[in-house]
């Protein structure tokens, strides 16, 4: 058989293989030579390791604003340098996230109904918190007859360095203990946070009392301190766990009461009761929801230990914040203290009958220049007191406005130029509210004198640096807040004590202050890992 099988008829009767071999040669077509399929092709590999991995990543890689944030997915699936060159043929871990930075294209979602921000806070409750920090300074006008202004004792009326000293080591105690109890309440360890301030309240109140009794001064004001510094150690209690209504319960005697004193003329012994009636509310307050938290919880947590050597910044950021306070309400005073003394030691060298004659007319000239100064200093105060709820509230809406605009940032950059604005905007706003505070405390107040310039300045800089300060607490950037924070109060003391004048310290002191903390807050809030 010399020609090819005939397996099909065709209609036409011709058998295509036939044509196909009569016709020539030039006109034929040949049939393409089969295509060997690629070793990846037939094992189901692409050609470049890494596009599985893009596609597995996509979201995560479409949702970044920077590679950084793909390196730390990829090192916490445990992706190391050398499972990079093995698996991807990539040097290291960082190479493999800016490449799948530039193969996914950006994509953001930007903010949702859906979308929970965790940083949300509600603004009656920070109002709440801004009454209950405000509200115990009426507990100065029912105790005021305890502290003697006749006699003097450091330049000062008699009582009044004991009270200081006392608010300064319950600020920095209460302020360790608070964070302390924090931290515990972040590990969903409610119980352990109770038994710590169960343990630390009354050891600050103690400690606090025992600091006013070895400073000295009249009982009335020594007594004072030391309800003062139990209801402080109360209120940190209170405030941690979350029960500020309480704490208005507790201060509504003192409120009233005060109110009271305005009007009319109270006896020293009903206004000696309203005050421990508040003081003995706020410590039952506290007992009773420190016994229900540690009954309620679970006691077979297992045994947790957090290092106390991490309080230690908190403390002193306390303290730092509580003398710069004080300098900015009692300076004047002790500014004048300070230049009567000076006066007196040198009467001492001119005549008996000078310095004698200077010793006697000391008392009323020095009691008709507080309440001067007080009329100076108490708007301001009020003012600075009032507006920590507010400053609260910014602290948690900075923090929602920043996680909104890293979802809605498509680079660092922008990222960073966002928060930025975003920390200017609510710096601001706590500004201009604490200005608008002072001018209307001080047309209620009696006598008070409009803030020039200069005060207006140094109290900006004084609310301003102490906001700044907190977000960054907030931040974990604790060891710098702290460490500025407390040259500014050292340097301040310093140059008091020496007899400069108390608004350019706090001019000098709260600016460099304020321009520092600006200058960390800048870049390092920008930083998309600080948010995430």
């Amino acid at each position: 058989m010399s020609g090819p099988l005939r397996l099909v008829q065709d209609e036409g009767g011709a058998e295509p293989t036939m044509q196909l071999r009569t016709l020539p040669l030039k006109l034929r077509r040949h049939a393409p030579a089969p295509v060997q399929p690629e070793p990846e092709d037939e094992l189901g590999l692409s050609a470049d390791p890494l596009d599985e991995l893009a596609e597995r990543l996509n979201d995560i890689c479409a949702d970044a604003v920077h590679p950084y944030e793909i390196a730390a997915i990829l090192e916490s699936d445990g992706l190391s340098d050398e499972q990079a060159a093995l698996l991807y043929g990539r040097p290291d871990a960082f190479t493999v996230a800016e490449e799948l930075f530039e193969k996914v294209q950006r994509r953001y979602p930007g903010p949702s109904s859906e979308f929970a921000n965790p940083w949300r806070a509600d603004p009656w409750r920070c109002v709440v918190r801004g009454l209950v920090f405000a509200l115990p300074g009426l507990g100065y006008l029912l105790g005021a007859n305890l502290f003697a202004t006749a006699r003097m004792r450091f330049g000062l009326p008699s009582g009044m360095l004991a009270l200081s000293v006392a608010t300064l080591v319950s600020w920095g105690f209460n302020q360790a203990l608070a964070h302390r109890a924090y931290r515990w309440l972040s590990r969903v360890r409610r119980r352990d946070a109770a038994v710590c301030l169960a343990v630390g309240a009354p050891m600050g109140a103690l400690v606090a009392a025992a600091a006013a009794y070895a400073v000295g001064g009249p009982l009335g004001s020594l007594c004072f301190a030391a309800g003062q510094s139990a209801y402080l150690g109360a209120a940190t209690v209170l405030l941690v766990l979350g029960r500020e209504k309480f704490l208005l319960v507790a201060l509504a005697p003192a409120s009233v009461g005060a109110g009271v004193v305005l009007a009319a003329d109270v006896p020293q012994a009903v206004r000696t009761v309203v005050l421990l009636a508040s003081v003995a509310l706020a410590i039952g307050l506290a007992a009773r929801e420190l016994l229900r938290c540690v009954r309620a919880d679970d006691k077979d947590a297992p045994a947790l230990r957090l290092p106390l050597y991490q309080e230690l910044p908190h403390l002193l950021f306390g303290l730092a914040c509580g003398a710069l306070t004080l300098i900015a309400g009692l300076g004047e005073t002790i500014h004048q203290a300070v230049q009567a003394s000076g006066h007196t030691v040198h009467a001492v060298h001119g005549t008996v009958t000078h310095a004698a004659a200077h010793a006697g007319a000391h008392p009323a000239a020095h009691q008709a220049a507080e309440q001067a100064k007080a009329a100076l200093t108490g708007p301001a105060m009020i003012a600075l007191t009032l507006s920590l709820g507010l400053a609260e509230w910014l602290l948690f809406r900075y923090r929602a406005m920043a996680v909104a605009a890293l979802r809605t940032s498509h680079t660092s950059a922008q990222f960073g130029r966002r928060t930025g604005g975003i920390l200017l905007g609510c710096l601001f706003i706590y500004l201009t509210t604490v200005a608008a505070l002072d001018a209307a405390a001080t047309v209620l107040w009696p006598g008070a004198p409009a803030l020039g310039v200069p005060q207006l300045g140094a109290m900006l800089l004084l609310g301003g640096s102490l906001w700044l300060a907190l977000l960054l607490n907030a931040f974990g950037f604790s060891w710098s807040t702290a460490l500025i924070c407390l040259a500014a109060a050292v340097a301040e003391s310093v140059g008091l004590l020496t007899g400069a004048e108390p608004i350019a310290l706090q001019l000098i002191g709260c600016g460099a202050a304020a321009l520092l903390l600006t200058a960390i807050a800048g870049p390092a809030l920008g930083r998309t890992t600080q948010h995430r």
